[in-house]
């Protein structure tokens, strides 16, 4: 116990060290003269797993005949992690944007949310920070949504009348609802990067006070008084990609939703 105890405290140590400039990344930069922030090579790291992970998922269905690729592995396996994230995914997308356009957008929504996900999970990994504490990442990820559901928005409706719907229902009320509409529209990436890199800072920040304690020395007490806190930090880590992912999906769901109102009207 005494050897555990050493070793937890040790990982929580290298944790707190991260907090104050140490990180794996950054040693990786220096060793191969990377001249990148380590959030970017943070950032790659995790959209490599994601590949690889992919990509071994893909092997494994491959080589599973039509009629066994609809039983699962027994016990708990990579290719059931992965249907089953899928799944829980496909059912977020089909509450919010109904059985018609679940699929059409399912794809990017689970992207998204995974990556936001790792990203701040890699955060709770002793050396590492979360690339979502920085706001260049939050916000790269929010211009991705903005951008994406805008020109989804546009594909569906059609250019004009997309920017149209920006002007309210009423024609005499459109030069003072339009812009209005227009800026509320353009403020939603910043939102999105700023309640994500707030709540990741602020994890981290509690999280590095109870940590800090072991830097002194091998606290057991204090190695105590962190883990509550590391699966607090968790619990954030999937709330702030959850609420990421949610509001992204109202958004598509909002720049798309007259064209089934139009559509429907047509028929």
């Amino acid at each position: 116990m005494k050897k555990i105890a050493l070793i937890l405290s040790s990982l929580v140590t290298a944790n707190a060290f991260a907090a104050g400039g140490f990180t794996w990344m950054g040693v990786i930069a220096h060793k191969f003269h990377l001249h990148f922030p380590t959030y970017i090579l943070t950032t790659g790291l995790v959209a490599t797993l994601l590949i690889v992970v992919g990509l071994i998922y893909r092997a494994k269905i491959s080589k599973l005949s039509v009629e066994n690729r609809v039983i699962p592995d027994k016990g708990i396996t990579l290719r059931n992690l992965v249907e089953a994230y899928g799944s829980f995914i496909y059912t977020q997308c089909n509450a919010v944007l109904g059985e018609k356009d679940a699929p059409k957008y399912f794809k990017f929504i689970a992207f998204l949310f995974i990556t936001i996900f790792i990203s701040n999970v890699i955060g709770l990994i002793p050396g590492f920070l979360p690339p979502t504490e920085y706001i260049n990442t939050t916000l790269a990820l929010g211009v991705l949504s903005f951008v994406y559901y805008n020109i989804k928005g546009c594909k569906e409706l059609g250019t004009m009348n997309y920017l149209a719907h920006f002007a309210g229902p009423l024609w005499y009320m459109a030069i003072l609802i339009f812009p209005i509409e227009i800026l509320s529209n353009m403020i939603r990436p910043l939102s999105l990067a700023l309640r994500l890199r707030g709540n990741m800072m602020g994890d981290h920040h509690v999280l590095t006070t109870f940590l800090n304690l072991e830097i002194l020395g091998v606290n057991v007490g204090a190695l105590g008084a962190a883990l509550p806190f590391y699966i607090l930090g968790l619990l954030v880590c999937f709330i702030q990609a959850y609420v990421f992912t949610m509001l992204s999906m109202v958004y598509i769901s909002l720049a798309t939703a007259h064209h089934d109102h139009d559509e429907h009207h047509a028929h």
